[in-house]
Parts: C-alpha cells; sequence; structure tokens
C-alpha cells in the first residue's frame, strides 16, 4: 500500500462559546498546561483553581461577546478556512488528495482527535503544521508534547514531521507586508506603524527561548518588504499575564507614548498572529485604539491579519509543499472515460 501523506493544521484554540462557563474549560485546559505556565504545580495550581477560574471567566467572557460573529470564533472561523483553502491548493498542486485536519492546541477539535481523523483516512506521514511563525516553549513546544502524547498508543506510529516555525521565511514576510500594503492602498498610509507580537515572559526568553529574537527578525523582514525599515516602524509586545515582567516594549505603553508624543495616525499589525482573535480584535481594535486616542493621538488603524487572504495562503502553502517534499501521495484516480 503506498504511503499517504496528511496535514495537521494547529492553532491556539477558542472557547466553544462567549460565556462564562466555555471560557472556564478553555482556561482550565490551557493555564494548566506547565508550557504556558512555568511555575512549580504546587505553587501554581492553588492559585488557578481558587484565584483565577472563579473570577476570571466572567470578565474574559465579556471580551470574545465584543468578537463573536454569527459564524463563531473569528478564530475558528478562520482556522477551518485556512485548513480547507490549504487542501485544495496542496491537491491541485500535487495532484493527489492529501487532507488537511483543522486542530486547536487547546478546546476542539483536538490535536489527539485530528490525528485520528488522519489516520482514519490512511494517513501513515502526518505534518504537524503549527500556525506559530516564530518558535516558542509555550506554543510549538506544546504541540509537541501534545502530537507525542496522541502518539504513544499508535502501533504503527506514523511518521512525523513538525514545522518548527517560519518567522524567516520570504512568502511569509511577503504576505505580511501586502497585506499591509494593501490596507494602505484603500486607508493610506500612517505617521508610524507598530508591529505588535504576542508577548512570552521574559524568564523564558532568558532561559534560551529564541521566540523575542525571531520576532525582531520577522519585524526586520517586514518593514524591508514595506520599505518603512527606519523610525516610523516599531515593534512591541501585546497580552501580558500575571505581575511577573515580560519581554518589552510592551504595545501598550508604545501605543500611549505616542498618544502623548502627538502622533497624527498610528497603524498597529500583528503578524505573529495566523487568525484575527481575541487578542487582536478586543486587544488591539478595541483596548489599543482606546489607550492611543486616550494619550491625545488622532487616529488609529488596526490592520486586520492575513487570515485567508490569497497571498497569505498562497505563502501558507508553499511552506507546507517544502515540509511535504519526498512524501509521494498516490496520484488521484484517473476519471472513467
Amino acid at each position: 500500500m503506498a504511503s499517504a501523506p496528511g496535514v495537521l493544521l494547529v492553532n491556539l484554540g477558542t472557547p466553544a462559546a462567549p460565556t462564562a462557563g466555555a471560557v472556564r474549560s478553555f482556561l482550565r485546559e490551557f493555564l494548566s498546561d506547565p508550557r504556558v505556565v512555568t511555575l512549580p504545580r504546587a505553587l501554581w495550581l492553588p492559585i488557578l483553581y481558587f484565584l483565577v477560574l472563579p473570577f476570571r471567566p466572567g470578565a474574559t467572557a465579556k471580551k470574545y461577546q465584543k468578537v463573536w460573529t454569527r459564524d463563531g470564533s473569528p478564530l475558528r472561523v478562520y482556522h477551518e478556512r485556512q485548513a480547507q483553502l490549504l487542501r485544495g491548493s496542496i491537491g491541485e498542486r500535487l495532484r493527489a488528495n492529501v487532507p488537511v485536519f483543522a486542530a486547536m492546541r487547546y478546546g476542539k477539535p483536538s490535536i489527539r482527535e485530528g490525528l485520528a481523523e488522519l489516520r482514519s483516512k490512511g494517513c501513515d506521514r502526518v505534518l504537524v503544521l503549527p500556525m506559530y511563525p516564530q518558535f516558542s516553549s509555550s506554543t510549538t513546544g506544546s504541540v509537541q508534547d501534545a502530537v507525542a502524547a496522541a502518539m504513544r498508543k499508535w502501533k504503527p506510529a506514523p511518521e512525523l514531521r513538525l514545522v518548527r516555525g517560519f518567522h524567516a521565511h520570504r512568502a511569509y514576510a511577503k504576505s505580511i507586508a501586502k497585506n499591509i500594503n494593501d490596507y494602505w492602498m484603500k486607508h493610506g498610509r500612517p505617521d508610524r506603524l507598530v508591529l505588535s507580537f504576542h508577548g512570552v515572559p521574559k524568564a523564558v526568553v532568558d532561559n534560551g527561548d529564541p521566540y523575542h529574537s525571531q520576532c525582531l527578525e520577522t519585524g526586520r523582514l517586514v518593514a524591508s518588504e514595506l520599505g518603512w525599515m527606519d523610525q516610523r516602524t516599531s515593534i512591541s509586545f501585546q497580552s501580558r499575564f500575571g505581575r511577573g515582567k515580560w519581554i518589552e516594549p510592551y504595545t501598550d505603553e508604545t501605543l500611549r507614548t505616542m498618544g502623548k508624543d502627538g502622533i497624527g495616525r498610528v497603524d498597529v499589525a500583528c503578524p505573529g498572529f495566523a487568525t484575527d482573535c481575541l487578542e487582536t480584535l478586543e486587544e488591539i481594535l478595541i483596548e489599543g485604539r482606546e489607550t492611543f486616542l486616550k494619550a491625545g493621538g488622532k487616529d488609529f488603524h488596526y490592520i486586520p491579519t492575513t487570515n485567508d487572504t490569497p497571498a497569505w495562503m498562497t505563502a501558507l502553502s508553499i511552506i507546507a509543499l517544502e515540509n511535504l517534499e519526498g512524501w509521494e501521495p498516490a496520484p488521484r484516480p484517473k476519471p472513467t472515460p
């Protein structure tokens, strides 16, 4: 029997609904991951169960309600579209049927469920493609853990490849720059551009995690593609959690300073996010705008992420095909005359 490859496309995940109960279930799984919170379990779990989970879900659910769409969570909607479009693109390029499954690291459908679905389709070679351009132990590393756990009872186990990141891939940087340029063609150019990435605790980077340096490299590549490799472009980090020190500069403080300095227009793009989600639509589009304008800024624009735009889907297809190289899928049966 010919070897059959499949692709597991993985994003972080989302609550099933914008309710306190659904958010509580999601946060319980997410914040219980030792890759995400590295404190000793004996110290962290009481904090999680007695201080975080009883109080945080209600406030977070209200934030999700602001960005929820008729079709559901934006992250889920775009992630599933990406998988569908990637399946068609790969199939057309390879002239073969290559299953692509959209899984979530936290929530549903899980990585375990995704791998089981690929197995049911006869895939004995699996490309795991996390939607994290920059590698971090708390994101891609956690996906590795989940895949390994799901594979323990598979006999025989499939051959696996995992994409550790694509922060410096030219097609990725070009797709981000094109997305920004397309927005500027419609809305004009700003006085300043902020490239905002998700933050991580400073201790994680101090311990050797490459995430921070990879974000800076991505920012340089995107700014260079735009011809904005100068003082007009800033790189910052968002989504702090807890009281510890995270990598800097912080996006909210950057926007506040720009507002106080009287910057006329600031545009914010988030190259590290493969889909729009709570962190982009609520934290940047809503909270970021409010922070900038309250500090004295004049005009704020959030540039939507690449989502399922043609340029990004072309880049994602290139990345997937490069990593599928050498895995020859079975050709499609020829149509009956």
